[in-house]
């Protein structure tokens, strides 16, 4: 039964997934958290765990899910389903659409999209700022070092962009964070 349960999850994340896993993350958090897999709390920490390692934010949570739901069998069924329809529809979209991407109306369309996207990766960005800063809806609880370390590395990105052209490297960034949840929550 788990394995069917992780199989038709996985799937719909995958069928639904447009725009890469930043966009797909409100997704993953209705299926993931309908399903009981993991809280919310967890779910916040899967996200930054997968920002920091190899892979993407779904299949590494899809394999991560799918392990502790079933073993190893639910890990290949998870990982599967969700790379399955990507696979099947990019495949599709090459053979159909090939000359397509000629057409002006259809660069428009794409290029439309993309800023739908954008929208949805501020979204979620913003969401999981208020949420870990502030709390949930239901419950505001005011974490100050967060906030304080949110609006510091906010600042150490901002600034270093003024300083360096390119500004700070994203896996400094990244570093630089985690050293920085170790050192206030000691974890």
């Amino acid at each position: 039964m788990i394995c069917l349960e992780l199989l038709f999850g996985f799937l719909r994340i995958g069928l639904f997934s447009f725009g890469g896993a930043y966009a797909a993350i409100p997704l993953i958090r209705e299926v993931v958290l309908s399903y009981g897999w993991l809280t919310e709390e967890k779910l916040s920490d899967m996200i930054a765990v997968s920002e920091s390692t190899p892979g993407s934010i779904i299949v590494n949570m899809a394999t991560y899910i799918g392990s502790a739901q079933a073993g190893v069998p639910g890990a290949v069924i998870a990982t599967l389903a969700v790379v399955l329809p990507a696979f099947l529809i990019v495949i599709l979209l090459t053979v159909l659409l090939k000359d397509l991407t000629k057409n002006s109306v259809f660069r428009f369309a794409l290029g439309s999209m993309k800023a739908c996207v954008v929208g949805v990766i501020l979204a979620t960005g913003v969401f999981m700022i208020l949420t870990n800063c502030i709390g949930s809806v239901w419950g505001v609880s005011v974490d100050r070092a967060t906030i304080l370390m949110t609006a510091a590395l906010g600042a150490v990105y901002f600034g270093s962009r003024k300083i360096v052209k390119n500004g700070i490297s994203p896996i400094l960034l990244i570093c630089l964070a985690g050293a920085a949840g170790v050192f206030v929550y000691g974890r």
